[in-house]
C-alpha cells in the first residue's frame, strides 16, 4: 500500500492572514501533505467573526509555500461560474507548480445565499448544477476546450489555455454519502471521494454504497482515492489528555462533527493505531480537524510522532 496523504483542515474564521500563513508554512516545513480551507461568504455560525475569502487565500498560501498541497473542503459550486472556475483552477495550478487539489460541493448554507441574493434551490437542483460544473471541469482539464449545452450552463467552443500542470487534471474531490445525488457524481467524476465528519458513524456502509454507485456506471472503485475527514484531539501524554479532550468537546462536540465516532482522541500512540485502522479500510487520504486549530504543539506531535509511525 502506498503512503497515505495526511492533511489538516484549518477553519480560518477569526484568524488573520498572517496567522493562517504561519500555520500553513509550519505544515509545509514539517512535511504534512496538505492543508484544507472552507469556502463561505462569512464564518459559518459566526457572521461577525473575520473570515477571508477562500480562493484568494489559497492563492496567497500556495504562492508562499514550497511543497504542501492546498485545497478546499469544499468549494461552493454556487459561488463561481464553472467556466470561470476552470480558468481559475488551471491558472492556480500553474502558479503553484501543480499543488492544487480541487474539492467542490453543491453548497451547504442557505442563509449565506439568501443574504447575498444567490440562487439556492433544492438539493436535487443544486446537484444538477454541480453535475454540469463537473462535466465542464473535466472538459477544461482533459481537452482544453469546453462545449456544453445543459439545463443550467451553455458553453460553446471555449478554449482553456494554459492548461493545468497536473495531468490529466488537478485531483477533483467530491464529498458526501447520499446515494441518490452525491454518490453517482462521485462515481462519474471524482478522483477522490471524501467521507465527511457527519457520516463517520457507519463508514463501512458508506464505502459499500460508493462501490455500488461505481458499479452502476461501470467504473472500477479502485480508481477513486478514498478520503476521510475527522476531528482529532491529540495529547502529548496521558496527563494532558483531559484538557485536550475538554477543548475538543467545546469546539467540535456538536452533532455533525463525529468527534467520538472518529475515535481519534488520545496520545500519539492511540491516534496512530486508529489511523492505521482507517488506512486498513482503504483510505488513502486523511484530513484532520485538529482540536487546537493547528497549534504548533499539535502539528509537532502529528508530524513528529504520528505520521512517521504510519
Amino acid at each position: 500500500m502506498s503512503k497515505p496523504e495526511i492533511g489538516v483542515y484549518l477553519p480560518h474564521m477569526g484568524l488573520s492572514y498572517e496567522e493562517v500563513l504561519q500555520r500553513t508554512r509550519r505544515c509545509d516545513e514539517l512535511g504534512i501533505d496538505s492543508l484544507w480551507l472552507y469556502d463561505h461568504l462569512y464564518a459559518p455560525g459566526m457572521p461577525d467573526r473575520p473570515s477571508l475569502e477562500a480562493w484568494t487565500l489559497a492563492t496567497a498560501l500556495l504562492s508562499n509555500t514550497e511543497r504542501i498541497r492546498i485545497g478546499h473542503m469544499v468549494l461552493c459550486n454556487q459561488f463561481r461560474h464553472p467556466v470561470m472556475l476552470a480558468k481559475m483552477a488551471t491558472t492556480l495550478d500553474q502558479i503553484s507548480g501543480g499543488r492544487l487539489t480541487l474539492g467542490i460541493g453543491s453548497g451547504s448554507l442557505a442563509d449565506e445565499h439568501e443574504r447575498a441574493g444567490l440562487p439556492w434551490g433544492t438539493f436535487g437542483e443544486r446537484s444538477g448544477r454541480l453535475a454540469e460544473t463537473l462535466e465542464i471541469l473535466h472538459q477544461a482539464f482533459d481537452c482544453g476546450v469546453i462545449t456544453h449545452a445543459g439545463k443550467h450552463f451553455t458553453v460553446r467552443d471555449l478554449p482553456v489555455t494554459p492548461g493545468s500542470v497536473q495531468r490529466p487534471r488537478p485531483p477533483i474531490v467530491v464529498g458526501g454519502v447520499g446515494p441518490t445525488y452525491t454518490l453517482p457524481l462521485v462515481a462519474r467524476y471524482a478522483d477522490v471521494w471524501n467521507v465527511p465528519t457527519y457520516a463517520l458513524g457507519d463508514i463501512e456502509s458508506a464505502i459499500a454504497a460508493m462501490r455500488s454507485a461505481c458499479e452502476a456506471v461501470g467504473r472500477d472503485p479502485a480508481t477513486i482515492v478514498m478520503s476521510i475527514e475527522a476531528v482529532t484531539a491529540l495529547a502529548r501524554d496521558d496527563a494532558a489528555l483531559p484538557g485536550v479532550r475538554a477543548l475538543a468537546e467545546k469546539r467540535f462536540g456538536g452533532p455533525g462533527f463525529g468527534l467520538h465516532e472518529a475515535g481519534l482522541i488520545g496520545t500519539p500512540a492511540t491516534v496512530t493505531d486508529r489511523l492505521g485502522e482507517l488506512i486498513g479500510l482503504g483510505f488513502g487520504q486523511i484530513v484532520l480537524f485538529t482540536h487546537a486549530r493547528c497549534s504548533d504543539e499539535t502539528l509537532d506531535l502529528l508530524a513528529g510522532e504520528v505520521i512517521p509511525a504510519l
